[in-house]
C-alpha cells in the first residue's frame, strides 16, 4: 500500500493506492492520527484502492468519528470490489460516497 496526502487549506485529500488490509492498516491509522489536526474535510480517494480488508475498515471508522466532531469526511472513486465490500458490511450507509 501507498499514502498519498495532499493538503489543501483545511482539507486533506488522502489518496490510498494497492490494497488496505491488516498488514499496512495501522500505517493508515498512524498517518491520519498525524495528519488530521485542523482538517475539517477529509477525502478518501480510493481511485487506486484494489482491496479493503476488515482492518481497513476499522481505520476508516476511527477516521469518520474522528471527522464527525471535527469536520466531514467522503470517499471519492470506490471501485466495484471495494464498493461491494462497503455494501455487505454496512459501512456504505455509514459514510459519504461520492
Amino acid at each position: 500500500m501507498e499514502i498519498k496526502k495532499i493538503l489543501d487549506g483545511t482539507t486533506l485529500t488522502v489518496q490510498i493506492i494497492g490494497r488496505l488490509d491488516a498488514s499496512n492498516a495501522q500505517e493508515l491509522t498512524n498517518e491520519l492520527n498525524a495528519s488530521l489536526d485542523g482538517v475539517k474535510d477529509l477525502i478518501f480517494d480510493f481511485a487506486n484502492l484494489k482491496y479493503i480488508a476488515s482492518a481497513g475498515l476499522r481505520s476508516l471508522l476511527m477516521a469518520q468519528k474522528r471527522m464527525n466532531k471535527q469536520g466531514s469526511m467522503k470517499l471519492c472513486h470506490v471501485d466495484e470490489t471495494v464498493m461491494e465490500v462497503l455494501e455487505m458490511t454496512g459501512f456504505a450507509d455509514l459514510m459519504t460516497i461520492e
